[in-house]
Order: C-alpha cells, then sequence, then structure tokens
C-alpha cells in the first residue's frame, strides 16, 4: 500500500514518527506552514521557518525514504497580529520555490476583517503564482467559515480545481462537493474526524476529489492516521484500487497542479530513497 500523507506538520514530529510513516507505507508528505504554538514577533521568526521547510524538512524525510514537498503563507490565526503583517510582502519570493507545491494554509480563524484581507491577498498571489490553495477552515462556527470561505474563493477567480478545502466534517462535506472544490478530512485521535466516521463519508459522498490526511502536529494527534483510515476502507469493503485513489492518486492530482510535484521513482520503487535498502539516520 502506498500513502500520501497531504497535510501533516513534521518539523513537530520526531525522527520515530519518519521511521514508523514509512513503515506504514508512507511515501510522500506535504507539510503546510502553520502556527508553531505561541505567537512569532517578527517577519524574521517566519522566513527562518519557511526555510527549514525547504530545506532541513526534506532533508530530513529523505533519511527515511519519504518525499517532503511544502505549502506555505501566512496562516489565518497569525493574521490578526500586526507585527505579522509583512510576511505578506515576503512570500513571492518563496512562491517561486521549487518545493513549493500551494499555498497555504491560508482562510478562517475569527473571521476578522485582517483575515479577509489575508485570505483575499495570498488568493491572489495563488492566482499570480498559478498554485493551488490549501484552505484552513476555523474550528468555530465551521459552518458559517466554509460558506464564507467559499464566497471569497469564487469572488477570488481562482479556479475551483485548484481549491482544497480542509477540516471538513460531516456539516461542511456538502458544501464544498457543490462548489467543486477539493475535500479535505482531518483524522485525529478525539477531534476533527475519526477513521469510522471517514469511512461513512466517502460511502455517502464518493471518493472523488476526495484527501484524507493526519494533520499531526505538536498537539495530540496521530501521524498514522492515514493508514489507519486506509486499513478502515479495506475493512468497510472498498477494493484496493479505490483505497489508492483516496490514499495517492488524489492528492497526487491536487498538488500536481502545481508543476512541481517530484515523485520520480517514489511511485514505482519506495525503497530508491534508501541507500542499500537501509534507512540512514541523522549522522550517519
Amino acid at each position: 500500500m502506498r500513502i500520501f500523507d497531504p497535510h501533516i506538520h513534521m518539523t513537530s514530529r520526531t525522527t520515530d514518527d519518519y521511521e514508523a510513516l514509512y513503515a506504514a507505507g508512507v511515501r510522500a508528505v506535504v507539510e503546510p506552514s502553520f502556527w508553531l504554538g505561541q505567537p512569532r514577533t517578527s517577519v524574521d521568526s517566519f522566513t527562518d521557518y519557511f526555510d527549514a521547510l525547504l530545506g532541513w524538512e526534506p532533508y530530513r524525510a529523505a533519511q527515511f525514504g519519504i518525499r517532503h514537498h511544502c505549502t506555505i503563507a501566512l496562516n489565518p490565526k497569525e493574521a490578526n497580529d500586526p507585527r505579522c503583517a509583512g510576511v505578506l510582502d515576503v512570500l513571492p519570493r518563496y512562491l517561486a520555490k521549487d518545493r513549493v507545491v500551494a499555498v497555504g494554509e491560508i482562510g478562517y480563524d475569527s473571521m476578522t476583517p485582517e483575515e479577509d484581507e489575508a485570505l483575499a491577498r495570498q488568493l491572489a498571489l495563488a492566482v499570480e503564482h498559478g498554485l493551488p490553495v490549501l484552505v484552513h477552515t476555523p474550528h468555530r462556527d465551521k459552518a458559517a467559515g466554509t460558506r464564507r470561505t467559499l464566497d471569497v474563493v469564487r469572488e477570488s477567480g481562482i479556479p475551483p480545481e485548484h481549491v482544497l478545502v480542509d477540516h471538513l466534517n460531516e456539516l461542511t462535506v456538502a458544501l464544498v462537493a457543490d462548489s467543486g472544490c477539493w475535500m479535505g478530512f482531518s483524522i485525529y485521535p478525539d477531534t476533527k474526524m475519526s477513521e469510522d466516521r471517514m469511512v461513512r463519508i466517502l460511502k455517502d459522498h464518493g471518493t472523488a476529489r476526495m484527501l484524507v490526511n493526519s494533520a499531526a502536529d505538536w498537539g495530540r494527534s496521530d501521524p498514522l492516521k492515514t493508514r489507519k483510515t486506509a486499513d478502515a476502507m479495506l475493512a468497510a469493503g472498498f477494493d484496493e484500487d479505490t483505497v489508492d485513489q483516496v490514499m495517492w492518486r488524489n492528492p497526487v492530482a491536487f498538488y500536481g497542479q502545481s508543476g512541481r510535484l517530484d515523485l520520480e521513482d517514489v511511485e514505482a520503487d519506495g525503497s530508491a530513497l534508501f541507500e542499500g535498502n537501509s534507512v540512514k539516520r541523522g549522522g550517519e
């Protein structure tokens, strides 16, 4: 089984997690830039973080046989901090980088005017750079936030097939399905979405434009939730080809629209990134 986790924050994870991901079948990941858990106080702190997503983290992933790409953006939560406003001005130089396969995470946290401006400007940057976008839906007032997000997306002129609306649930999936955007689901131990609920959504709404991710980060989360969802799909009667569509071909199709997704050797042979068929650890 091959798995592509389209939304995981490996900066927050250990090398043991990378090893476990490879053993579970994960061969590619996309790491969206996000809030690190405490406020950043300058634009420089963002650029240091972006540089790590483009340099150190792909190197770390490759040591464990996993191809790493990222998305870059000013996240919705920090769009409200005036100290971070200058991040929007430095984004163009990062959006030109080869490993950046989308603008994200963008969207809403508290649905403030500052978030409105950041979302609109970053959608415009995505159009300018020909990149897809990864959109975060708010944890509170999710249905209202999703409707507002879709309104702004329509106004931006970006093609809906270039938009992935993430962190969906049973209340919001139909809204996004009708919009023509891609649908993302984060599988968590206690919150957001469980494997069994995800299986029911796939049965009710089909597998087209559906992406399943772990969104694993510094909080209580599980980087193996993609594999556990794949196993739940098989147990529920989905065939292997359908599982492969959801867990591999769908994320490849979405992020492939960037023209920058590099999976050479990975699809044919996941061990191609290894030396002597053994994992290289840091410092070896």
